[in-house]
């Protein structure tokens, strides 16, 4: 199970009732967080989650919003004793822009690990999560996220015994180690089924429409995305500073098939995104606007 909870849907700037861009995930015991702006830490705290578990950071760009709140974050998880490394992921320049951040928080008990991405898709695998990077089109270089949790094929019993393998070694293979006894391999395809449907989270913000968004939210279990504007006034602008209107990321979602749309990053002129929701659930019914701090848990299909 993968807990999702968007943290701040605002962009460019806070609102007495709106924070900026976050997105936190959790699973097994460990936290990832896609961007941080201002007051991430105030909106992890009001959900009642914790900063400490957070193992991998991402971040789309380098824009204020999405991370100006990177420094208070840090020296609040220094100050909680944390030792273990955290891994940070955004596109090329991230150590520099980091540390310059860092100024401020000089002093951390646990070290930073950068992968700065200079591909138009890279992916990696992190603390049980696959995580796949790809370039959007925004003014500055910038980057949405797919996050995946694959889940292994299904454990034959009929197969173990055919093998004659002693039952206190099925639960390795089923965690993908390669045994070896009395002379024989093992290998965990020979008792694993083939690979079950996992679950597919996609993030993205500051981009106008592009093919691959819509390639990598196919089918998944949750899309977020950016709808700057609900105002249909407002599209020559969208197009102007390269972001999307709510209607355009209801047309990704209506090509990708998501189970659900949550939108976010919400312009500061935009007081009631939720007046347009008919409207844009007229595009792609299973629409949601949120606001800051909603929850859900994302789980493997049953069978």
């Amino acid at each position: 199970m993968l807990d999702v909870c968007l943290l701040g849907t605002g962009g460019m700037m806070p609102l007495p009732y709106r924070y900026l861009t976050s997105l936190m995930t959790r699973y097994n015991g460990s936290s990832l967080m896609i961007d941080c702006g201002e007051g991430t830490q105030v909106a992890v705290r009001k959900k009642g989650w914790s900063c400490h578990p957070i193992d991998v950071m991402c971040f789309t760009h380098y824009h204020g919003d999405h991370i100006s709140g990177l420094p208070g974050l840090l020296l609040t998880m220094g100050n909680a004793e944390r030792k273990e490394p955290l891994v940070m992921i955004g596109p090329k320049g991230l150590e520099r822009v980091v540390n310059a951040l860092r100024v401020i928080a000089p002093e951390l008990p646990f070290p930073l690990e950068f992968i700065e991405l200079t591909e138009q898709k890279q992916a990696f695998d992190i603390k049980g999560y696959h995580i796949e990077a790809f370039r959007v089109n925004h003014n500055i270089v910038c980057y949405g996220y797919t996050i995946s949790i694959p889940r292994k094929g299904k454990f034959s019993v009929q197969k173990a015994q055919q093998l004659n393998l002693p039952v206190q070694y099925w639960n390795r293979l089923q965690k993908g180690e390669t045994l070896e006894l009395n002379g024989m391999v093992f290998t965990p395809n020979m008792v694993l089924g083939p690979e079950r449907k996992g679950i597919k989270l996609t993030y993205v913000t500051d981009s106008r429409p592009t093919s691959i968004i819509a390639e990598q939210a196919a089918e998944a279990d949750l899309f977020i995305c950016e709808g700057m504007y609900g105002e249909k006034e407002k599209a020559v602008k969208a197009k102007e500073y390269k972001h999307m209107t709510m209607y355009e990321a209801a047309q990704i979602a209506k090509t990708a098939q998501p189970k659900q749309l949550w939108l976010t990053h919400y312009s500061p002129s935009m007081t009631h995104p939720e007046e347009f929701l008919e409207e844009v659930c007229a595009v792609f019914p299973n629409t949601v606007i949120p606001k800051d701090g909603i929850t859900t848990e994302l789980d493997f299909e049953t069978e």
